[in-house]
């Protein structure tokens, strides 16, 4: 049990570690604040934001998007965010196309200009990550990378690219962008609470 102890507390130090560098980060912090501006920005103007990811990074996205179109802390109106995470198209696009065509295949279809892409991928290198980005760019979607590498092709790609280095494992990426992933919620829904006061003063 000792040895057991002293293990939960090593993992949570580590753990503690990655975030303590991570709020040091003045750069990667700011670029947390721009990513959620640039889908403040599109959600007001009628766009939408899709994210993606594989393994645990698609359980991010899926979280990302629901706590948007569903409920994070507080009621407010629903707002346009999804995950490119339909089992039946993924299994249908990986095998007529490939696996590396199953998120870009999703984005041809419902992604438009002045959308934003959340594209999570720890190692910065996920080839159907980096394949929906190339997709987003081309038809005017903004990229916000969330990864744990940088000089990577997904940070080459994105608009703003949050990097997130937290120790030897893929896990500790993960964790530190759980709560950046929330944090960005957060921020949506201040920036967009924020222009429905000042409309509904402008109207008064």
């Amino acid at each position: 049990m000792k040895d057991q102890i002293q293990q939960v507390k090593a993992a949570l130090e580590e753990a503690r570690s990655g975030l303590n560098n991570l709020i040091a980060n003045e750069e990667a912090l700011e670029r947390v604040a721009q990513a959620a501006n640039l889908m403040i920005a599109s959600l007001k103007n009628g766009g939408k934001v899709m994210s993606c990811g594989n393994g645990g990074s698609l359980c991010d996205a899926m979280h990302f998007a629901e706590e948007l179109s569903g409920r994070f802390r507080q009621d407010r109106p629903a707002i346009a965010a999804m995950s490119l995470a339909d089992p039946s198209h993924m299994s249908c696009v990986a095998n007529d196309f490939g696996y590396e065509y199953v998120f870009s295949r999703f984005l041809e279809a419902v992604g438009k200009e002045g959308d934003v892409l959340l594209a999570i991928t720890t190692s910065g290198t996920s080839k159907n990550v980096v394949k929906a980005a190339q997709v987003a760019k081309a038809r005017g979607v903004r990229v916000v990378a969330l990864t744990g590498k940088s000089g990577t092709p997904i940070c080459e790609l994105a608009d703003v690219a949050i990097v997130t280095p937290a120790g030897r494992f893929a896990d500790r990426v993960q964790e530190l962008h759980i709560k950046l992933i929330h944090t960005m919620i957060e921020l949506i829904e201040a920036g967009l609470a924020e222009s429905t006061e000042s409309k509904e003063k402008e109207n008064a």
